[in-house]
């Protein structure tokens, strides 16, 4: 399970004394288990493996916003800072796809749910989701389903 390796390797990170790894995978590991006391105050089990791949993805996404603000601000060692969480947390998620790879998902997808217009977009996105959590950004993706849906 992801939280086991997320959980192993801050030890190896407090064993080698990695300070920014260690920092991240604690922080990691605490947004995991708030996001499972907000799945259990609203009655759901706790985060699947899945799940704990979107919450990944969204650390990252904030990371991300963050670079590019302090890039803007002058803030060159706080923008490589967060640079390293990204890495760190980069490396629990699977694998990203190419845009071609992405492309060529979208089309199956379209074919296999028979999506033939805009009313279906919904659809398609879930099933991409379903088969492709933490593989691909989602944001790109519903563009690019836009696109092939409306052209």
């Amino acid at each position: 399970m992801l939280r086991d390796q997320i959980n192993n390797a801050v030890k190896d990170a407090m064993r080698a004394k990695d300070e920014r790894k260690l920092s991240t995978l604690r922080m990691v590991n605490s947004t995991i288990k708030n996001a499972d006391i907000d799945a259990r105050g609203q009655g759901k089990p706790p985060l699947s493996d899945a799940d704990v791949l979107g919450v990944l993805q969204k650390m990252i996404k904030q990371r991300q916003e963050s670079v590019e603000l302090y890039d803007k601000g002058g803030r060159a060692e706080l923008a490589a800072q967060e640079r390293e969480e990204i890495a760190v947390i980069s490396a629990y998620l699977p694998k990203q796809m190419s845009d071609d790879e992405v492309k060529a998902a979208i089309s199956a997808v379209i074919a296999e749910t028979g999506a033939a217009g805009m009313k279906d977009m919904g659809k398609v996105i879930g099933v991409l989701r379903a088969k492709f959590a933490g593989q691909m950004d989602f944001g790109k993706a519903s563009g690019l389903v836009k696109t092939a849906l409306t052209g």
